[in-house]
Parts: C-alpha cells; sequence; structure tokens
C-alpha cells in the first residue's frame, strides 16, 4: 500500500509540473500576442483556460484523497500542504494570462500604442520567476527558490516606472487614453504573476523545510 501511495503522491507532484508548464506557456503567448497584435493567438490562450482549471481541479482531489486514503507522516503532509497552494497559485497565473490575452484581442486593432511601458521586460522577469520556481519545487532548490522571492522587488520597482512612464504618455497624448487604459491591466497582471511566482517558491522553501 505505501508503494502505490507514493507512485500516487508521485503522479499529483508531476501534475503540478504540467500545471506550471501549461500556465508559463500561457503567460508567454499572450504577452506575445499583444506585442504582435495576434488575436488568434490571444483567443487560444483564452480557450485552453478551461485544461489549466480541470487540472487544477484534478491535483486538489488528488491531494485530498492522498490525505485520507492513509496517514502521511510530516514530509509528505508538506509535499502535499503545498501542492495544494502552489496549484492555486497557478490557476491564479492562468487567470492573468487570460487577461493579458483579452486585452490583445482588444487591442489587436488599436494603430495607437504607448511607446514608453517596458512591457516586455516586466513580462520577462516574472515570466522568469514563474519559470525558476516551478524548477526550484521540481529540483528541491531552496537557494533558487529564495533567489525567485528576491527578484520580486525588481518586478515592483519596473511595474511602478512603467505606470508612471504610462500615466505621462497619456496625458501629454489624449488619444492614448483607450490603448493606454488596457495597459494598466495588462501591467497589473504582470505584477501579480510575480506575486504568484514568488509564493510559489515560499511554499517549496517549506515543503522541504527551510527557514
Amino acid at each position: 500500500m505505501r508503494t502505490a501511495y507514493h507512485e500516487a503522491l508521485e503522479s499529483t507532484r508531476l501534475d503540478v509540473v504540467r500545471l506550471g508548464a501549461l500556465c508559463g506557456d500561457a503567460i508567454r503567448v499572450a504577452v506575445d500576442a499583444l506585442d504582435r497584435r495576434d488575436g488568434a493567438s490571444g483567443a487560444r490562450v483564452v480557450a485552453g483556460d478551461d485544461a489549466i482549471d480541470d487540472l487544477r481541479r484534478r491535483i486538489e482531489a488528488h491531494c485530498i484523497e492522498l490525505i485520507w486514503r492513509q496517514q502521511p507522516v510530516a514530509n509528505e503532509l508538506r509535499e502535499i500542504a503545498a501542492m495544494l497552494e502552489i496549484a492555486t497559485d497557478l490557476e491564479r497565473i492562468g487567470d492573468y494570462a487570460v487577461d493579458i490575452a483579452k486585452n490583445a484581442i482588444k487591442l489587436a486593432d488599436q494603430t495607437m500604442r504607448p511607446q514608453k511601458v517596458e512591457i516586455d521586460r516586466i513580462a520577462g522577469v516574472a515570466h522568469s520567476m514563474l519559470l525558476d520556481a516551478m524548477r526550484a519545487y521540481t529540483e528541491r532548490d531552496d537557494k533558487l527558490a529564495t533567489e525567485v522571492i528576491d527578484r520580486d522587488d525588481e518586478v515592483d520597482k519596473l511595474y511602478k516606472r512603467s505606470i508612471k512612464l504610462l500615466q505621462s504618455e497619456m496625458q501629454a497624448d489624449p488619444e492614448l487614453v483607450r490603448a493606454g487604459t488596457r495597459y494598466l491591466f495588462v501591467l497589473a497582471s504582470l505584477e501579480r504573476v510575480g506575486d504568484r511566482a514568488g509564493n510559489i517558491a515560499w511554499h517549496t522553501k517549506e515543503m522541504i523545510g527551510a527557514e
């Protein structure tokens, strides 16, 4: 029974890794759709959210089953708790990707675009934080998890600077207000991706018993 239990635990862990890959791809494609004015790619991100939601629910159901099937020891319980928390954070990242994609669709035919907003830069940092947070989880790497947490300050600084630049452009050119407002939403979503990546790193540290 313990062998079957550990096999089920490993299978659920792999589902968490798969969920991380789906969410990472969703963020990447959504930002690319915004950059390339590609409404079709944005629509694919929106349509793909059902798969993310379904996988998150499966992880949650399996975690609950793992708890009641056999009394988990302390390290197993920490791992199951981490999987539940990380799956929730990943599902929210999937939602942020959908929000970005929906704005990409609405901006696809807009000729006026802000020039000074650092969308690509903040997206690159937030996306790399997510990838590294998932690698830290997979490899149980406390050092990498700490680095991810520390990098959230960079996302916050880029976010605040981009907001100021965007507001300045919108004030200088009222024709940018419509598109600029949507970019405000995109920036907020990317900042939250960084926050969620930091959460995943924290859950990883708790899972491996690091301080």
